[in-house]
């Protein structure tokens, strides 16, 4: 597989340092939210999906795109959504069916690890519909968490939140789905391959 020329191999730069920042906020997120402090729990979300943003806007915009940034963006996304999923429903904000729908989304891409590894396939890279996704959900999380507490401000955040939220996950089922078929067609171009050899 030809490397991106792209593609830096540096480790500090600045997306990669708002992705670090990112995960360190879960802990300080998950301490709010047990001490009931859901405003503080709240704008610390809302940090932390400023950081996702931000990290790939700067990373495309000026040229910093990096492979360990390819790898630890996906993974802090995921860590972050799991976390405050189940911060979420926790407290109450998210019901615990919708939780257990976006993990077996991420159970389904899973469970497509092993074949991808075997057969030594490329990753797909994250197209648009995966980066709406992801930014629809991150943007809910913070105005669910914020409806949560009662105020002025409740019903709007809540139909922006749940807004968000919906949108999200059928996004987020669907890059599932076109990553499962970007998968059987790098394995049918294989066989192809193997059967003209």
């Amino acid at each position: 597989m030809s490397v991106d020329p792209g593609v830096t191999s540096r480790l500090l730069t600045v997306p990669n340092v708002l992705s670090i920042v990112r995960l360190l906020l879960l802990p300080v997120f998950v301490v709010l939210l047990l001490t009931d402090r859901l405003l503080w729990a709240a704008a610390v979300l809302a940090v932390a999906s400023l950081t996702d943003y931000l990290d790939g806007k700067i990373a495309r915009g000026y040229g910093l795109e990096s492979r360990f940034g390819q790898l630890l963006d996906p993974i802090a996304d995921r860590l972050y959504i799991a976390t405050t999923l189940l911060g979420l429903a926790w407290v109450g904000a998210l019901p615990w069916w919708l939780l257990v729908v976006l993990v077996a989304r991420d159970a389904f891409i899973l469970s497509m690890a092993p074949l991808v590894t075997r057969l030594r396939l490329p990753i797909p890279p994250v197209d648009f519909v995966g980066k709406a996704a992801t930014f629809c959900l991150l943007g809910a999380f913070p105005l669910l968490l914020v409806g949560a507490v009662d105020g002025w401000w409740t019903a709007a955040s809540l139909v922006v939140g749940w807004a968000l939220t919906w949108w999200g996950t059928v996004l987020y089922w669907v890059t599932g789905l076109i990553y499962a078929w970007q998968v059987r067609d790098m394995l049918r171009q294989r066989r192809t391959t193997a059967a003209v050899r």
